[in-house]
């Protein structure tokens, strides 16, 4: 392994700090629709998926966050890439449940949450679409998460929550629910999230668990250079920021742009393309 990334701890498990996204793998550009199938048309089997992972593990960056009930193949890339380098890669599953209360829906989700343990997440977190529906503003609540994160235990797995409504942080807290992590939108540019950044920043700094930030592109409405910089120097050092790459080539500068804002250098990247290179504007 070429190097060893910087590790938080989510409990009883060891994450790399830089955690694989996958929008840029399964087709969520956030762009467009033309987008969105010229990524599936370039990802479609588990061979494809294979370099870019390599590419983020041969740089101990080995934990990955996916609704990996979506994409069998993925899964399965997961499970070959592991096998050829030796390493293990930990899956952070955001599975989508039936949250309705009642007998039937109870019983759906303890099958997804059990299906998302047999695929061999050791981190299981709510889909924001799910956990958002429990949501009661006015008691400060998230009603029946005890429900759904029980399960989650009982399937061997480390609950958490995807929480893009920043209020699911905070009553989580509050409310001292078994929720070990979060999954929070947070960028230089307010792409998506529901507040102002430095509100966002502030629930980040006084979690009382780390927080898994994603978006910090702004799904490409900001170079890579602005949004790490950025997203590194403003979250705490047992947080995470969450990375996708459409090429192995772009997880490698990724990698090395985040590397630079944690040790706080310059990273060491080459120029962008120009028809005249020669422009001392440019620098060395």
């Amino acid at each position: 392994m070429d190097l060893q990334f910087p590790r938080t701890q989510v409990e009883n498990v060891s994450l790399s700090r830089m955690l694989i996204g996958t929008n840029w793998l399964l087709g969520w550009s956030h762009t467009s629709a033309s987008a969105d199938e010229m990524i599936k048309q370039r990802y479609d089997s588990a061979q494809a998926f294979r370099p870019v992972l390599e590419s983020y593990l041969r740089q101990g960056v080995d934990s990955i966050m996916a609704p990996f009930g979506l994409s069998p193949q993925l899964t399965r890339a997961v499970k070959e890439t592991e096998q050829h380098l030796g390493r293990e890669i930990i899956m952070i599953d955001t599975p989508t449940l039936d949250v309705s209360d009642s007998a039937q829906g109870r019983q759906t989700a303890q099958k997804t949450i059990r299906e998302s343990a047999q695929r061999g997440a050791k981190l299981c977190l709510i889909h924001h679409t799910s956990a958002e529906q429990l949501v009661n503003k006015n008691l400060g609540q998230i009603v029946r998460l005890d429900d759904y994160t029980k399960m989650i235990r009982d399937a061997g797995m480390v609950p958490g929550l995807s929480a893009h409504m920043p209020e699911l942080v905070v009553y989580s807290d509050q409310n001292g629910y078994d929720v070990q992590t979060y999954i929070q939108i947070f960028n230089c540019m307010g792409f998506l999230m529901q507040v102002e950044i430095e509100s966002v920043a502030s629930i980040i700094h006084n979690a009382k668990k780390p927080v898994m930030t994603i978006k910090a592109m702004a799904a490409g409405r900001c170079s890579p250079y602005v949004g790490l910089t950025f997203a590194w120097n403003a979250i705490r050092p047992q947080d995470m920021v969450t990375v996708g790459a459409f090429t192995p080539q772009e997880a490698q500068e990724d990698i090395e742009i985040s590397l630079a804002a944690i040790q706080h250098r310059f990273p060491d990247l080459e120029r962008r393309g120009s028809p005249n290179q020669e422009q001392a504007a440019f620098g060395k």
